[in-house]
């Protein structure tokens, strides 16, 4: 999982990556194209493939490609799956996300040494 503060306009063209939990900050039905919000970091989701009803304001997790325009580099997250995690323990969330990283990066170190 990837936290949208991570995400660089300069990441790979299809890289498929998983958008930890943001809030919708607005969405355009006639594109159906969802922006999301993290701390002072925004993305925009393709929707267009998802059946999952949108709330401004609500918390939602995306998984999908990351597309970059390269004349402006702006980015776009063509989403494949969508659903909303309101109610969910935000730090709760954050520290187990942190508790797997850790041990993945000691899972890793072992493998190679």
């Amino acid at each position: 999982m990837i936290p949208l503060l991570h995400i660089s306009n300069k990441a790979p063209r299809f890289e498929l990556l998983a958008i930890t939990v943001c809030r919708l900050q607005e969405y355009d039905l006639e594109t159906a194209i969802a922006s999301l919000v993290e701390a002072n970091s925004s993305l925009k989701i393709d929707t267009q493939h998802l059946k999952v009803n949108l709330r401004v304001g609500s918390l939602y997790q995306f998984i999908g490609e990351l597309l970059v325009n390269s004349d402006n580099n702006e980015a776009i997250l063509r989403a494949r799956v969508g659903r909303n995690v309101d109610g969910m323990d935000l730090n709760l969330y954050h520290q187990s996300l942190q508790l797997l990283r850790d041990f993945q990066a000691e899972h890793i170190d072992h493998k190679t040494a």
